[in-house]
């Protein structure tokens, strides 16, 4: 016998439309589906296209020839040898070396092997060393500053890491104006390169540098 629903409808009836109310909220739920994909899918491409560029943008390699070539403190090794380099090329005729001052190895103080590296350079006498205390780059524009002064220079070449190229030529430019600055970039594989996901030291330092650029931005710009 077949039953009738108090709509008027029959049971028979009812239960043959249930499978095709269900199809029909697939079909739906798959086009909205489709339409979210469609819309993610350039956003997720242009996410992807500034990761891979992101490393590239942190460098900046643009040196021109100065009154003098300044080297940041930090890295020994890639940034003096870059620095002598561009000395040789007839970038500028001399390099102010930073370093910390208040800094040890063992009984050494970092000055102490700085004087002693600069002692046995050939090009030692175009190499001043200027101590620093500030343990940012920002204090350490600051620092800098006198022994710039000192050299009567106009025009400065500042020579660090290839990935802290952009926020250091940024920092001097807003911290001590009234120079005419350039960056040159020292390169160190070890360190980092602008295919920053492809090795694991890569990616640390490409995520410490852009939250230290975005700091800067953001925050010690404006004090």
């Amino acid at each position: 016998m077949r039953s009738w629903r108090a709509d008027g409808t029959s049971g028979r009836c009812g239960a043959a439309q249930a499978p095709l109310l269900k199809a029909r909220d697939y079909e739906a739920w798959g086009e909205m589906n489709r339409r979210w994909l469609l819309g993610i899918a350039p956003v997720a491409l242009l996410c992807l296209l500034l990761a891979v560029k992101a490393g590239s943008f942190l460098i900046v390699d643009t040196p021109q020839p100065s009154d003098v070539i300044l080297v940041l403190a930090g890295e020994t090794d890639k940034r003096p040898q870059r620095a002598l380099d561009l000395l040789a090329r007839g970038y500028a005729h001399g390099i102010i070396l930073n370093v910390p001052a208040n800094s040890k190895l063992y009984e050494f103080t970092q000055l102490q092997l700085a004087q002693k590296y600069v002692q046995d350079l050939p090009q030692g006498a175009a190499v001043s060393i200027c101590p620093i205390t500030g343990l940012s780059t920002k204090e350490e524009s600051k620092d800098v500053q006198r022994c710039i002064e000192h050299e009567g220079a106009k025009s400065v070449l500042i020579v660090t890491s290839d990935f802290h190229t952009r926020r250091a030529l940024n920092i001097f430019r807003r911290e001590i104006p009234g120079y005419t600055y350039s960056v040159a970039a020292a390169r160190d594989d070890a360190q980092f390169g602008a295919r920053w996901w492809t090795h694991r030291q890569w990616a640390k330092t490409f995520f410490d540098e852009w939250m230290r650029l975005i700091w800067w931005k953001l925050v010690d710009e404006w004090h």
